[in-house]
């Protein structure tokens, strides 16, 4: 029978990644700070925390791979083609890009993909806290184990 305390310590630990919206690495450092001082009273909260530690370092995995990968398609977008780039001043403001090219679409799109996917990582951070809640374990989808 896990027990109430034990619920609440594994619920906050996932909750503690929206930290991050206050916090710089909120979401690394709540986890962390709440895993390490609890991890040895039980091990559902070793179990949670874990998940939680792992599931936000693959976040921020994926992120990377996503940034480095659209960063590019605005650059070149940017870049090739000067000449279409229309600026006026500041007194008669006025800028003309030109027709987008399918570079910026394809770097349009992973953005698209990025917002979408932050969507997704919140809803599994409140499932997975509902599922400690209950006394249940959770494992987060496409997590990299790096802690085991």
């Amino acid at each position: 029978m896990i027990d109430n305390h034990h619920k609440n310590l594994a619920t906050f630990i996932h909750l503690s990644t929206f930290s991050r919206f206050v916090v710089p690495f909120g979401n690394f450092i709540g986890p962390i700070v709440l895993w390490a001082a609890n991890k040895n009273k039980s091990e559902f909260i070793d179990q949670h925390g874990k998940q939680a530690i792992n599931f936000q370092i693959s976040i921020l995995l994926y992120a990377i791979i996503i940034g480095t990968l659209s960063v590019p398609f605005f650059i070149f977008k940017l870049f090739r083609g000067m000449d279409i780039i229309d600026f006026h001043g500041f007194n008669n403001f006025h800028i003309n890009i030109g027709e987008p090219s399918p570079l910026l679409y394809i770097g349009g799109g992973l953005g698209v993909l990025a917002v979408i996917a932050f969507i997704i990582e919140l809803a599994l951070i409140v499932k997975a806290s509902l599922s400690a809640r209950d006394g249940n374990s959770y494992n987060y989808p496409l997590t990299i184990r790096f802690l085991k």
